[in-house]
């Protein structure tokens, strides 16, 4: 039976300190992230506009059905990197989950802004990964393009590998080939191999006197065969439509481009949605405000996991699973937004354990740590998920799996391995959200970027790395010190060590990880619900679960 979670919280000094921090973190990543969203800054966009085109996110405005918002992703991605060539604000790209004509869809859009819509390194990957978004939950992919191609002083990072440039069009031909509308509309430059793009979705529109599209542009064709001619007179509109017949329509402007798209979605057939669980959703009894106040400051503190999940699941009520086993992993199933989901989550407060049959034979358990009957429960836990057809929501603030003599003898690699295998071979949708810690194979065992998930997301207090900070610097600085002997003072030891905590703690903020889109989005904890819950939805546009299988397992 549902059970309901503790909800009241008191509000002292500890519970405001906590909050007061937070929000502080989120008004800095609010602006940040603001930055992000002018792209290649104000000259930029004054340029694109003087031609008539709007920029990259008014044409996601423009598509999307009025009164819903993109739900954006990768607004992160490149973050800090590409520094020497003036960096790539979001990777040039605007991509995320908007609503047009009712329809859930991938939206892609060109920033022309940044370095004329280049593709860099992470460029590619934060499109291939709006495709891998599409192609998983079965969503129509909508292309606006405008994109001078590869940047070419890193073309060797971007064009010859497996995950490179080309798999934009090996997707485009998978996503075609099984049945996932794709339509595209060239609203500037579409060049050499990124041609191919719009022109293997199954529609292709372009704009007159902005949209061009060509293997080889002006410049190229006078070098190489000495013809002489604009790029509107190669790769116009005009040509492309009337006389190539390369392109299927044209319009006068992005606006009626994006409407000419809107229609097409709204044409489009309604496939049966997978049956997973839903109702009508419930408020919890909890504050979402609360989970600010929860989540302490300093990450190796612990706190009540069974609060956080008060202000996350529909009346705040979980039917847990195997209760007083295992119990440095909470595993149960409630609901978000309606949709019934198994939650498997890090419980990082302290608990004890019994041992044997007395019952003054008891065992400190650390959290946040997985032990061994905690994997085998997690592990079952996921199998039943999987039999049931109920998608599993990761909550991750793990250190990792336990160490230590106790922990071997009781098979600690073999429950881990168990768990690991499950989630790797889970077919039910995963959504798994980085709280806090999340170090070593713990990340692995908790659905980390490796195993799948359809979406990931992290919070500002979230820090993925191989070991904690204070560990890895101790670890490192003992390397380093190795063949140096005594030969060094107390001051120049501690200062080494600082340095090298601040290279690894940079290395472990969520927004390292956001910028290398090894989590999709850095969210607002207090946004949680609803973004897992459109994350939801998004999943269940894709019926299609194969059969549970597993690998050999060691039991």
């Amino acid at each position: 039976m549902p059970r309901t979670l503790p909800h009241s919280i008191e509000k002292d000094v500890a519970y405001q300190t906590n909050r007061d921090h937070w929000h502080n973190e989120l008004r800095i990543l609010e602006a940040q992230r603001e930055t992000v969203r002018q792209g290649g800054g104000e000259r930029a966009a004054e340029r694109q506009k003087a031609k008539g085109k709007m920029l990259a996110r008014e044409r996601v405005e423009a598509l999307i059905d009025s009164g819903t918002r993109l739900h954006e992703l990768g607004s992160f991605a490149a973050w800090k990197m590409y520094e020497e060539w003036g960096g790539a604000p979001s990777a040039g790209v605007v991509i995320g989950l908007g609503t047009v004509r009712g329809r859930e869809c991938v939206i892609v859009s060109n920033d022309a802004t940044v370095k004329a819509g280049a593709w860099f390194p992470m460029t590619c990957k934060k499109v291939l990964r709006a495709q891998e978004i599409a192609m998983e939950n079965r969503l129509p992919i909508i292309y606006l393009v405008d994109s001078a191609g590869v940047f070419l002083p890193l073309q060797d990072q971007i064009f010859p590998d497996k995950e490179d440039f080309g798999r934009a069009f090996f997707n485009n031909a998978r996503l075609s080939a099984e049945g996932i509308y794709q339509i595209a509309a060239i609203m500037g430059s579409c060049v050499a191999g990124g041609a191919y793009l719009p022109i293997m979705s199954d529609e292709a529109l372009i704009v007159e006197g902005n949209g061009t599209i060509f293997l080889a542009g002006a410049h190229l064709v006078r070098a190489a065969i000495g013809e002489q001619i604009d790029n509107q007179s190669l790769g116009g509109a005009e040509v492309q439509v009337d006389i190539s017949g390369v392109v299927d329509d044209r319009f006068p402007d992005d606006l009626s481009a994006i409407e000419h798209i809107r229609a097409r979605i709204g044409e489009l057939a309604h496939p049966a949605p997978a049956p997973f669980d839903r109702i009508e959703p419930v408020e919890p009894l909890a504050d979402a405000e609360d989970l600010l106040g929860i989540l302490p400051v300093d990450r190796s503190r612990p706190y009540d996991t069974y609060r956080l999940l008060a202000c996350l699941l529909d009346g705040s009520e979980l039917t847990e699973y195997k209760a007083t086993y295992g119990r440095t992993l909470i595993c149960g199933t409630g609901r978000i937004g309606g949709w019934a989901v198994g939650v498997v989550a890090n419980q990082r407060l302290i608990v004890h354990r019994r041992r044997g049959l007395g019952a003054s034979e008891k065992e400190m358990q650390i959290g946040g740590v997985i032990y061994p009957d905690a994997a085998d429960k997690a592990a079952r836990f996921v199998e039943l998920m999987n039999q049931k057809g109920v998608p599993l929501l990761f909550l991750q603030d793990v250190t990792g799996f336990m160490v230590g003599s106790t922990a071997e003898r009781e098979g600690i690699i073999k429950d881990g391995a168990k768990l690991v295998n499950v989630v790797a071979n889970s077919v039910v949708p995963k959504i798994t959200v980085f709280i806090g810690n999340s170090f070593g194979a713990g990340n692995y065992a908790m659905c980390g970027r490796a195993y799948g998930a359809r979406f990931y997301y992290a919070w500002p207090s979230a820090s993925i790395a191989v070991m904690g900070g204070a560990q890895a610097s101790n670890t490192l600085l003992s390397i380093q010190l190795k063949n140096r002997g005594d030969d060094i003072s107390q001051e120049e030891r501690a200062a080494l060590l600082a340095e090298i905590q601040a290279r690894y703690d940079a290395a472990a903020n969520p927004r390292y990880a956001a910028a290398r889109l090894w989590v999709d989005e850095i969210i607002d904890p207090r946004a949680t619900r609803e973004i897992v819950a459109r994350s939801l939805a998004a999943a269940a546009h894709n019926p299609d679960l194969p059969p549970f299988r597993q690998g050999v397992l060691q039991t």
